[in-house]
């Protein structure tokens, strides 16, 4: 192995450290509590060494986000690949995205909330933000009738996404999630 070589497996190394420290800190004490001084002592590195990988919190946000994109589509892909029937796969889907939102509520912030400086539905949208949509995609489609699988899809996410936002923040009670669940896909998802 070249010097070059292990130098970025370092690198890529500090930076995984780097990302997983943030979005700890941010699921135990919230993303105010993520600050450059903080994870450098944290990770015993100095600030200098933080912003040579990352700009700025912006950045690290954006990092949370794209790992949680990408965790976000493997847990519905698994979810529905393991359901029989598309409005099984479709309910699947939406416990998986709502119950994907309840465990991380950092990570869900970092991908939905906060500006981590990533584009979302245009040509530059990074490959886990495009790869996450189509895991909705995947199994909406199906269910979709005659409205464009596309628009159908994310007025399903918004639907997903204001349910998991607005019980998350006591603006809705938790103990008719089940009911809201049924009433989203039963009234959205047609065979």
């Amino acid at each position: 192995m070249s010097v070059q070589e292990r130098k970025e497996r370092e690198r890529a190394a500090r930076e995984r450290l780097i990302v997983a420290t943030a979005r700890e800190l941010a699921e135990q004490q919230g993303w105010d509590a993520v600050t450059t001084r903080r994870l450098a002592e944290r990770i015993e590195y100095s600030q200098p060494v933080l912003y040579s990988h990352f700009r700025g919190k912006r950045e690290i946000i954006g990092a949370v986000a794209l790992q949680g994109a990408t965790e976000l589509a493997a847990a519905v892909r698994a979810a529905t690949s393991a359901a029989d029937g598309p409005r099984a796969r479709v309910a699947a889907l939406a416990r998986a995205y709502l119950d994907f939102a309840e465990r991380n509520p950092a990570v869900y912030d970092a991908l939905f909330e906060l500006d981590g400086g990533l584009a979302y539905a245009q040509e530059d949208t990074p490959e886990p933000l495009k790869d996450a949509f189509a895991a909705l995609l995947e199994t909406l489609t199906d269910v979709a009738g005659d409205a464009h699988p596309g628009l159908f899809t994310e007025t399903f996410w918004a639907a997903l996404h204001g349910l998991a936002s607005l019980t998350r923040t006591g603006r809705l009670p938790p103990a008719d999630t089940e009911q809201r669940l049924e009433l989203i896909v039963s009234r959205l998802a047609t065979t």
